[in-house]
């Protein structure tokens, strides 16, 4: 086998997955994935040969991700608000897009509860748990929750908290069932929301390898906005912040969901980096004030 300075099987590599229509930027993903090399270490070394190992490992990586298998599924983690977590087919793999809904919710939080320190905090449908461990660690006064329906989905969320040392409580149930007789100050929720017609049109990376439990949802992705929007007049204190993230198109309707369970709150419908509505926040006035 001929041997490869490590830019030069980048560079093949990244011709490669372009030619099978996938992102180039993988290539550098699982080079560093094989080599163990963090980012910095990766570039000083880019002239150095690669082993035959490293080179015949790169080259099974790289064809199981030309077939359909996500990177993150070959390397086992991907990185949100910049911790790494660990993902596999029982979860939805982070998305960039939920990182401005965390970041937009802290921004309303810190304002609407400034005077409190012990927030109650709760992210239903967790997944790998991303939301609720990061509420965790960025706000480390506040007690956090986090529901999902699959077991084996909180299986994954509770070995994320554990290794990122982020004290949370995980519930088992559908929604908000599991927090009968419970109220929180902050509510997030990244729930399934493609409609079951968009199923042909998707990359056969998303359909084939993220449980389509964490993907699709009935009533052209609508049905469970409407379902938590009328439980959780009962779960919400005030002051209090309702955060969605929702599919691009499905800003307004989701709004008018929550406008209709609290009409004498302000919600408002936010775009992403990309000019997408992509989140919905409700903020719950204090009454008492009033």
């Amino acid at each position: 086998m001929e041997k490869l300075k490590m830019y030069e099987a980048l560079n093949w590599a990244s011709s490669y997955l372009e030619d099978h229509d996938r992102e180039a930027f993988a290539a550098e993903l699982l080079l560093r994935h094989i080599t163990g090399l963090n980012r910095t270490s990766f570039f000083m070394e880019l002239r150095e040969e690669l082993s035959e190992e490293h080179l015949k490992a790169f080259g099974i990586a790289l064809d199981q991700h030309v077939q359909g298998v996500p990177v993150q599924h070959i390397i086992g983690h991907e990185e949100f608000y910049g911790r790494r977590f660990h993902v596999n087919r029982d979860v939805l793999i982070p998305r960039p897009e939920t990182e401005e809904l965390i970041f937009y919710m802290f921004d309303r939080a810190d304002r609407i509860f400034k005077k409190k320190k012990k927030v109650l905090a709760v992210d239903v449908g967790t997944g790998s748990g991303v939301i609720a461990i990061t509420m965790k660690l960025e706000r480390p006064d506040w007690q956090v929750t986090a529901t999902d329906l699959s077991q084996a989905a909180l299986a994954t969320a509770k070995k994320n908290a554990q290794s990122l040392e982020a004290e949370i409580e995980f519930t088992e149930g559908d929604l908000l069932q599991p927090l009968e007789g419970k109220k929180f100050d902050v509510f997030l929720s990244n729930p399934p929301y493609i409609p079951h017609s968009d199923f042909s049109t998707m990359s056969e990376i998303v359909t084939e390898h993220e449980p389509h439990s964490a993907l699709f949802a009935d009533e052209e992705g609508l049905i469970l906005y409407r379902k938590m929007s009328e439980q959780l007049p009962a779960h919400m204190n005030r002051p209090g912040l309702i955060g969605f993230e929702v599919g691009a198109g499905q800003g307004e309707t989701v709004a008018a969901l929550l406008r209709k369970a609290f009409p004498d709150d302000h919600t408002e419908v936010i775009y992403d980096i990309n000019g997408k509505d992509r989140m919905v926040f409700c903020e719950l006035t204090d009454s008492s004030v009033e």
